[in-house]
């Protein structure tokens, strides 16, 4: 398996990043220094995440080159619009301490599920992300949690074509519909949640065919991604996890494990979808 991923204009992304999401709510940079001592080189943020300050300092005391970290960070659905984003991104390179980011996302295509003008919306905001792609202020832009016709949308005015599309997947949840239609286009799937929550690692069916080879359930779900050059962001507060997670066994899913993986039902989605009201389980 390659370690990396490569994008439009030739940038290279770690298949395997940390995901920072929750991870600095001790109220310190703790688990993002041990995500870098482990060796995660791809951090992935967002203004929403509220860490981009503890994610620049850890970056900023890690002792490695600016260059040797990919820094993904996001921009949220109320600040959608041309001038918003401007300010958004602006703001985040502040917080993270840098010039640019290596890759910056729309992190949803609605500020709510019922809003009629998100198409002009979008259209704004990724008119800014072209124009901090051609400054230099962002080597890759994409989105998060994009759906074909949203990304139809975008698409009918944007100069760039989105380098990325950060989805939730995992086995149980594959979307298969996004994930064709982003490679069709060349778009490059990166999985958040990519270990599908305790309802899917502790699937009898996973943990089972986990051990045939002998990996852990988690070891076996980023697999099954990642075979599919789908890239991870899975997330742990643990060393011993961060290391199973990112130093992954050399072993090949069979076919007949692989499908019968892709064909369970749906289990472990988070209950967040861009047109629906949010679901609580």
């Amino acid at each position: 398996m390659e370690n990396y991923f490569t994008l439009k204009g030739g940038i290279r992304m770690p298949a395997i990043g940390y995901g920072t999401f929750k991870s600095t709510d001790g109220g310190d940079e703790r688990l993002i220094h041990m995500a870098l001592d482990t060796g995660y080189r791809l951090l992935d943020t967002a203004a929403f995440y509220g860490n981009e300050e503890f994610v620049g300092k850890a970056v900023k005391e890690s002792g490695l080159g600016r260059e040797e970290i990919f820094i993904t960070t996001k921009v949220w659905k109320t600040e959608l619009g041309y001038e918003r984003t401007k300010a958004s991104v602006e703001q985040s390179l502040k917080r993270l301490q840098t010039d640019y980011v290596d890759l910056c996302l729309i992190h949803w295509p609605k500020p709510e599920p019922d809003t009629e003008n998100w198409k002009e919306l979008d259209r704004g905001s990724w008119k800014a992300l072209e124009e901090f792609l051609r400054q230099g202020k962002a080597r890759a832009i994409g989105v998060s949690n994009f759906l074909p016709y949203h990304l139809d949308a975008l698409m009918e005015e944007a100069e760039i074509l989105p380098a990325v599309d950060q989805l939730e997947l995992h086995v149980g949840y594959t979307q298969e519909a996004a994930v064709a239609y982003c490679r069709e286009h060349g778009i490059q799937v990166q999985a958040w949640s990519p270990l599908g929550r305790r309802r899917v690692l502790e699937e009898p069916a996973v943990v089972r065919i986990a051990a045939k080879y002998g990996v852990s359930p988690a070891q076996l779900l980023l697999k099954y991604l990642l075979a599919q050059d789908i890239a991870v962001i899975p997330k742990s507060s643990s060393m011993e996890r961060m290391k199973e997670n990112l130093d992954l066994p050399d072993f090949e899913i069979s076919r007949e494990d692989f499908y019968f993986l892709r064909c369970l039902p749906q289990t472990g989605w988070g209950g967040e979808h861009p047109d629906l009201p949010r679901v609580y389980f």
